[in-house]
């Protein structure tokens, strides 16, 4: 048996032991405790196949609170909403005033925010920004008028709350009737889990930042490439990838070897099971509550229609699988045909674990799990560069003489031609051609990467799903299913660059953290063009609050809604915002633990 044999049998026996001890446990560990995983987050009134209960009207008292958990065949102490993991589904009407009362019984402070809901800017819970927050033992209320319909959630912005269980789903009945049918509909919140405390994960990824990364490069990887690609050449990538310090295996800071990925509070050894009847048509409103992981999800079997993004309708798309950013929510209609089990897979981004239910005709019933996917490998080409177009900042500029030379001109003179050029502002939907500009804080030990060749990647689905013989959703499939309501052109633009050190776990926005930035300053009333430049190696799904994120694509009659935006690698993307909400909001990272460094806060006066 030759080498490579060798490492690739201790390689799976050790991935598989790892992946059926985690099941083992989570299927039978609150068994020897004479508990059931429902009856720890039991509910008296239960959505449909759930342990989580629905709450409807128009008041609401909403409870938080340390509740004992146990995913894993551990006991840990988690964050619930009324005794539950997700919390209950508030179910709102389009045109109510609803009322929600939230009491914290945390010993510490505590918030819970309405993501992707338009309210007043006092209700929108994200302490030091539009309240001080709950303090332990108090209680707030938010009051607001719903102006919207669709699928939305909620969430801890304290902390790290949102990692242990703060969160959960909202659902907006319309006025009208909605512009598809469906026959019954279910609600799937996808997040992740892990017994170690959050805070421990941030100091491990502050300390070593692939410290949950079991998927880099080995021996094996090393004889298989000369076996393909020959010595010299293997040498080569190898030498590149070491001279920039970085990894072409950095897909996720987070993996599956501390998560349990959960579908509807329940882990991949139980499976979440909703129910349909043959022929009938099926709304499935997914949810990305996760702290930190992507998904790609899939039912083997069944095509899905997507008919809304962000709770926003779209043009009915039909595809075989679509990617979930953090805080992402797409609604889909099947129509299984068949009296069979058909499984809902939501594999991580980086394939080391999966969420998973089932739609089937009975409770009883199961699906075959199918098989991850390869593992994701960046390229050049994935992050947006070439080895041209890219200024790492670990000595290939001094290799070039290149350091202290990043402009032939000062500057100054360069910043002020490209704001002149960004002036001249293209029409609505159709995108940003101004230059790139990159500002003095972009240049020192805080960021270790700058793309200088980003472009816009709407039609591409990212790293792992290219060329996998199934129709992926992407955002160029995505158009409002009604005519923009804002359809007047930019006035300006702000440019804006997720800058980091991913050696050294630092994230911020155009160089500089959220402890040192100044607020972003919008005018009341104004249309303006937002322009994302990734010049990380990572997905940055970002958020804007109180406000719509309208996602250039290209149609400026139809430019689809959204409240989350993900920023492939080494890419651009921009959305056009009216900003007509005064105060101060936030606008952030949805990874939480990047948040803490890459926000701003926005003043809209």
């Amino acid at each position: 048996m030759d080498v490579e044999n060798l490492l690739l049998q201790y390689e799976t026996l050790h991935l598989n032991r790892r992946r059926f001890v985690k099941g083992l446990a989570a299927g039978g560990a609150l068994l020897g405790l004479g508990v059931s995983p429902r009856r720890l987050l039991a509910a008296e009134n239960r959505a449909e196949g759930s342990s989580v209960p629905v709450l409807r009207g128009r008041k609401f008292n909403l409870s938080i609170s340390p509740q004992r958990v146990n995913f894993t065949g551990k006991v840990r102490t988690a964050t619930a909403v009324n005794g539950h993991i997700p919390g209950p589904i508030l179910r709102w009407r389009e045109g109510d005033r609803v009322s929600l009362t939230v009491t914290n019984h945390l010993a510490e402070s505590s918030s819970i925010h309405w993501h992707g809901i338009i309210l007043p800017n006092p209700m929108d819970g994200v302490p030091g920004i539009n309240f001080a927050g709950i303090e332990p033992g108090k209680s707030y209320h938010y009051q607001f008028d719903v102006r919207q319909s669709g699928t939305y959630w909620y969430h801890s912005h304290s902390g790290f709350q949102e990692q242990t269980g703060l969160y959960g789903p909202v659902i907006i009945d319309p006025l009208e009737p909605e512009p598809f049918s469906y026959d019954r509909e279910h609600v799937i919140m996808l997040s992740d889990w892990s017994d170690e405390n959050p805070s421990t994960i941030y100091a491990h990824l502050k300390k070593m930042s692939d410290y949950y990364n079991f998927k880099e490069r080995t021996a094996r990887d090393l004889l298989r490439g000369i076996r393909k690609k020959g010595l010299a050449r293997t040498w080569n990538d190898r030498r590149m990838w070491n001279g920039m310090r970085m990894s072409d295996r950095d897909i996720s800071d987070v993996t599956g070897y501390t998560y349990t990925y959960l579908m509807n509070g329940q882990t991949p050894a139980t499976g979440w099971t909703g129910l349909f009847k043959r022929g009938e048509s099926v709304r499935l409103r997914f949810i990305n509550g996760s702290a930190m992981s992507f998904f790609d999800v899939r039912i083997p079997g069944l095509n899905m229609t997507v008919v809304a993004a962000d709770g926003q309708n779209i043009e009915p798309v039909t595809v075989d699988e679509f990617r979930m950013g953090v805080a992402e929510i797409y609604d889909v209609i099947v129509t299984p045909q068949n009296d069979r089990a058909y499984c809902i897979f939501a594999q991580a981004i980086d394939r080391t674990g999966y969420a998973r239910g089932t739609l089937a005709p009975f409770p009883d019933m199961k699906a075959e799990i199918p098989e991850y996917d390869p593992y994701p490998i960046l390229t050049m080409t994935d992050m947006g560069m070439e080895m041209a177009g890219m200024k790492a900042m670990s000595g290939m500029e001094k290799k070039s003489g290149m350091a202290g030379q990043r402009h032939s001109t000062p500057a100054s003179a360069v910043k002020k031609e490209a704001m002149n050029k960004m002036n001249k502002r293209g029409p609505a939907g159709m995108g940003s051609d101004a230059p790139i500009i990159h500002t003095k804080a972009e240049f020192g030990p805080q960021v270790d990467m700058r793309a200088a060749r980003p472009k816009y990647r709407l039609n591409d689905p990212g790293v792992g799903l290219r060329g996998n013989g199934r129709r992926v959703l992407t955002y160029a499939d995505l158009r409002n299913l009604y005519t923009t309501p804002d359809p007047r052109d930019p006035e300006r633009e702000i440019q804006l660059h997720l800058t980091g050190n991913m050696a050294r776990y630092m994230w911020s926005i155009n160089g500089i953290r959220y402890a040192d930035a100044e607020p972003l300053k919008f005018n009341y009333g104004e249309r303006l063009r937002i322009t994302f430049v990734n010049d990380t190696m990572m997905n940055h799904p970002m958020h804007l609050h109180g406000m719509w994120s309208d996602l250039e694509t290209g149609d400026g009659r139809h430019i689809p809604r959204k409240h989350t935006v993900i920023v492939q690698p080494g890419s651009k993307i921009s959305y056009l915002v009216t900003a007509d909400a005064r105060g101060g909001w936030a606008y952030h990272c949805h990874l939480l633990y990047h948040m803490l460094a890459m926000f701003r806060k926005v003043v809209v006066s």
